[in-house]
């Protein structure tokens, strides 16, 4: 994904405001042997882009005095009420260095699974991204976690997602395991199982 920025001669909140008044937004790019740099993006062009879960999660191309540098985004300051981006931070990323990130849970199959079509259970979400380890090139936008075996009272954790090649759970996230979803019976509810045995007329 390409992003285009501009490099920032100024400093300071009274730059930082005039930029704002005229569609513009603060960031800087830091990492890699390469000095920090002040850049300026496009508010709405931004704004936009933020609402794309790729966004967060790739490797952005960005483009600043016609150089491309690969990067990720690391920061972004929202204003407290208004729909506004006040800061981005981008990271560079060295092709030969492996970076932590975090990467989206995109949660498949709960429909058929065992947990709601036997049981009606609730399956919910506990983790909505989880953070892994890879080179660049090996970055997935997403990981995919397969819920069609999850029964009533089950969880998945962490080591049960499939990682692609090249892809690894962070040290801490891989000791710790956490659950990534669980399926609970809500209070009062009866599951297919259970009302089909109360409906069976005992043996004289």
């Amino acid at each position: 994904m390409k992003v285009v920025a501009f490099e920032r001669q100024q400093q300071g909140t009274g730059a930082s405001r005039r930029l704002r008044n005229a569609g513009k937004t603060t960031g800087i790019v830091y990492g890699g042997e390469a000095a920090p740099q002040l850049i300026e993006l496009d508010h709405n062009a931004l704004w936009h882009a933020l609402k794309k879960e790729a966004f967060h999660s790739s490797i952005l191309d960005l483009e600043v005095a016609d150089q491309s540098q690969q990067v990720l985004l690391r920061d972004v300051q929202y204003h407290p009420f208004k729909q506004l981006v006040l800061h981005v931070d981008f990271q560079r990323v060295d092709a030969k260095k492996k970076l932590h990130t975090k990467v989206p849970l995109h949660f498949l199959n709960a429909e058929v699974s065992p947990a709601v079509k036997l049981s009606s259970a609730v399956v919910s979400h506990v983790a909505t991204e989880i953070e892994v380890e890879c080179l660049p090139a090996a970055l997935p936008e997403f990981l995919e976690v397969d819920l069609s075996k999850i029964e009533a009272g089950q969880s998945l954790h962490a080591k049960d997602i499939a990682l692609p090649k090249g892809v690894a759970l962070v040290a801490h996230v891989d000791a710790e395991n956490p659950v990534v979803a669980s399926a609970t019976i809500p209070a009062g509810a009866v599951s297919d199982e259970a009302a089909a045995g109360e409906g069976e007329t005992p043996a004289a």
